[in-house]
Parts: structure tokens; C-alpha cells; sequence
């Protein structure tokens, strides 16, 4: 989440719901799109998939 915090400079409320949202949306458990997402800051790579719905979801919130 903290991944998630950074990079949208979200509240944890925010990045909690971003993360469920993603997960329900892409139909990957919450823990494995988490684990995607740290894997994502370390090697810059995000499948596309979930990229896709990354960006889909923190758009309300850009700023």
C-alpha cells in the first residue's frame, strides 16, 4: 500500500480502496496485486492488466 500511497499520493483509506478495487476488477486476489505492485516499484514492469487498472483507478484522485 505504501507503494500505492507514494505514487498517488493517496490517504491509506484511499490506497486500501484502490487496491480492493483493482483486485475485484481484475479478478486477482488482493495479496498477489499487492505483491505485483511492489514487484512494479522495484523493476518499473506492472502487467498490463493491472496497469491498465491502476491507472483507471487513481485517476479520480490526480491531482
Amino acid at each position: 500500500m505504501g507503494v500505492l500511497l507514494a505514487a498517488g499520493r493517496l490517504t491509506p483509506d484511499q490506497g486500501w480502496n484502490v487496491l480492493r478495487e483493482i483486485s475485484q476488477h481484475t479478478n486477482i486476489k488482493l495479496r498477489h496485486v499487492a505483491e505485483l505492485i511492489i514487484d512494479w516499484a522495484r523493476t518499473g514492469n506492472l502487467c498490463t492488466d493491472i496497469r491498465t487498472e491502476l491507472d483507471r483507478q487513481l485517476a479520480p484522485y490526480a491531482r
